[in-house]
């Protein structure tokens, strides 16, 4: 069992002056004519993008290239040895002809091709060698439903020439070009590259589990990757800040624009598809799938069925995504815990190890309850208490790993969950997305003022008055009236809200202030659902923005950061499906939280964990900046120059002294510029080229 866990790619790259941007070392010596040297030059720079990338993969990787494309991939083996007669990503079992010399086997003749890393019997990315070798295709992830996908495909006439899940999608393709990503069930980031009709096809998962990166070069090139950090090994990618990007980030504490940190350089959204015409340089990108939450209303046939049905159908649903995501003979384990995601996950999968992490501050320490549970299941139980010391040591390396700036504080803890994890298996269980496709979040649950407020105040008044309190500054009560007007799009933007755009703009230099505003950013999310109702549409925002660019993200590059695979059942497409018909009522009620989920979950684990309230992934970085040693540090930090060139100094110092002094709670204000500064220090000084 193996996976391509990291991809990268280079398009119409073949030009007179990119092959002389590469230092002549790296050509062949006589080079015979432009396209052998191009060939060359462009097997010297991928192999560079995937040697940025290896930690995806550490097991060795492959390449494909011919004189427009080349494609590479980094190598997970999931199982410490191959098993006996196991093909690992297996290579072309016939060669080509001759006139596409760049998709033969590996060999010393052929270096486009030739796979890099450790393992010199890395395999080379899939091709469709039983029915003329013209599609290649690269895939990050697992494709949960592809034993079916293969018989199916089989039946209506496709050959296979290799027992991998990757190869679907080359039949697929064949069989449904743009409609894939529909018939998938899975994690995944893939690129096809469709020899014959000179096109790029590629889609990311719906939930947004795999990312993947492209650019263009101004010479011309396409460059896509899992990581961003793979273009800087490309000559022609020149690595320069994108201003209005953060001004939200101040905002959100996470990358919430298509655009990245990097300027030219963009995400494809999840649920998305994207086509590339070689001969035009066109891309076109569109959604294929979204998710519908209308259908929990009436007159929706699921809509009226009891919360007892609902909890059948839903235990019955994840009992089988987890069966999908299962792995006979690889060593895994379970991230646990005291929360009900992770203990239902850790029960259900029931893993010879969990892995659970803490810290000694009190309230932020929930490993003696992981523990508990572990013992009642019999697993052994794997806990850290993690010294702020280590964080702090580690950070410009976690901000590194996750590409762009994040400063969510449980990134620090989930960097060092997932290291001691990697010590032990190399698949782990992880129960994120409960809370967003059932409604686990406080944020979604209204608050008992509020909840009078709705009943006493007619809508039309209650929406008024949120309308004219919208442009004031902050005042007491006018947070209780947005809240109150039952209309999300004046006041929610997700799970964080760190700094409101005028601190932001007060805070920034002024090259740094013109950005997208918020409402900008949320308003043709919350156009797609006007009609739905108010948890919906919050779950909806989520879906979008909180769960890909801060939860997910997060998940993926820390896991990756250690060679680790992590696996979500709960983000699983049939399991949506579920939750997406699911009434609003048996979601959260005005006892609790996700109350169908925890029902579910209650048949598996003890009562006491599935009704256990929601506490997160707490990191106490408020208490940390309080201490002398980590105060002065990022007091050295707030006055230096660099922090001049985007911050007001002396503001950044006030909120600091305010925070240490007790007079406000900035904790995470302050953690959101350092995460940012932190983050520009590594990429643009201390790789300055």
């Amino acid at each position: 069992m193996s996976g391509f866990v990291g991809i990268a790619g280079i398009l119409s790259i073949l030009e007179n002056n990119t092959a002389s941007a590469i230092n002549k070392d790296d050509l062949q010596d006589k080079a015979e004519d432009n396209e052998k040297r191009g060939a060359t030059v462009c097997a010297t720079v991928l192999e560079r993008m995937l040697d940025r990338i290896a930690h995806r993969g550490p097991h060795g990787a492959g390449t494909f290239i011919d004189n427009q494309v080349a494609l590479g991939f980094r190598h997970l083996s999931l199982y410490d040895l191959p098993e006996a007669g196991e093909s690992s990503q297996p290579i072309s079992s016939q060669p080509s002809s001759p006139q596409n010399p760049g998709s033969q086997p590996l060999s010393p003749q052929n270096p486009g091709s030739q796979s890099l890393g450790s393992q010199p019997s890395s395999p080379l990315p899939l091709s469709n060698t039983m029915e003329g070798d013209t599609i290649i295709v690269v895939l990050d992830g697992e494709i949960y439903n592809a034993s079916d996908l293969r018989t199916q495909l089989e039946a209506q006439g496709h050959r296979f020439a290799t027992s991998d899940a990757a190869e679907v999608l080359i039949h697929g393709y064949q069989e449904w070009q743009g409609e894939l990503p529909n018939h998938l069930r899975g994690m995944f980031a893939f690129v096809l590259y469709d020899r014959e009709q000179g096109v790029l096809f590629g889609a990311r998962c719906f939930f947004g589990i795999k990312p993947l990166y492209y650019t263009r070069t101004d010479t011309g090139s396409l460059l896509f990757g899992s990581e961003i950090k793979s273009f800087l090994e490309h000559p022609g990618f020149k690595k320069e800040l994108n201003r209005q990007a953060l001004k939200p980030y101040l905002t959100f504490q996470y990358s919430v624009l298509d655009e990245t940190f990097f300027k030219g350089v963009f995400k494809l959204p999840p649920a998305h598809r994207f086509t590339y015409q070689l001969k035009t340089c066109e891309m076109s990108i569109e959604r294929y799938w979204d998710a519908d939450f209308s259908q929990s209303l009436e007159p929706s046939p699921k809509a009226s069925r009891t919360f007892e049905e609902c909890t059948d159908q839903l235990a019955q649903v994840i009992d089988d995504s987890i069966n999908a995501h299962r792995i006979t003979g690889v060593r895994v384990g379970s991230f646990l815990s005291g929360g009900i995601d992770s203990s239902y996950m850790a029960s259900a999968v029931r893993p010879p190890k969990t892995f659970s992490i803490g810290f000694e501050n009190e309230g932020f320490n929930e490993t003696t309850q992981a523990r508990e549970l572990s013992d009642i299941l019999g697993i052994e139980n794997h806990r850290l208490l993690l010294d702020p010391s280590d964080g702090f040591e580690a950070f410009s390396t976690i901000q590194y790993h996750m590409d762009e700036p994040h400063s969510d504080p449980s990134i620090v803890p989930l960097y060092f969950l997932a290291k001691m994890a990697s010590e032990h298996v190399r698949v782990v269980f992880s129960g994120e997305g409960g809370d967003e496709l059932f409604g686990g979040y406080e944020l979604y649950d209204e608050p008992g003022p509020t909840r009078a407020w709705k009943r006493r105040v007619p809508s039309p008044v209650r929406r008024m008055l949120s309308t004219a309190v919208g442009p004031l500054p902050r005042f007491k009560g006018r947070a209780f009236l947005r809240r109150g007007s039952g209309r999300p799009e004046d006041y929610f933007i997700g799970q964080v809200f760190i700094f409101d755009e005028d601190e932001a703009s007060a805070l920034l230099k002024p090259e740094y202030r013109k950005a997208p505003s918020l409402k900008a950013i949320t308003a043709p999310i919350y156009e797609r659902v006007a009609q739905l109702d108010e948890l919906s549409k919050k779950q909806y925002l989520d879906l979008n923005l909180w769960l890909p660019g801060d939860c997910l993200l997060k998940g993926d590059k820390m896991a990756a950061a250690h060679s680790l695979e992590a696996r979500m059942p709960l983000l699983d497409k049939l399991v949506m499906e579920e939750a997406q018909t699911t009434p609003a009522a048996y979601r959260i009620s005005t006892e609790n939280t996700k109350c169908v989920l925890r029902a579910a979950a209650a048949r598996t684990i003890p009562a006491e964990w599935a009704n256990r309230v929601k506490i997160g992934f707490l990191t106490p970085v408020r208490i940390w900046l309080k201490e002398d040693r980590y105060y002065e540090q990022i007091r050295t930090l707030f006055a230096s120059e660099l922090a001049g060139l985007f911050f007001d100094r002396e503001k950044l110092l006030a909120l600091l002294d305010a925070h240490r002094a007790g007079k406000t709670n900035n904790g995470r204000k302050i953690w959101t510029v350092y995460s940012f500064l932190v983050w520009y220090q590594r990429f643009f000084i201390d790789e300055a080229v």
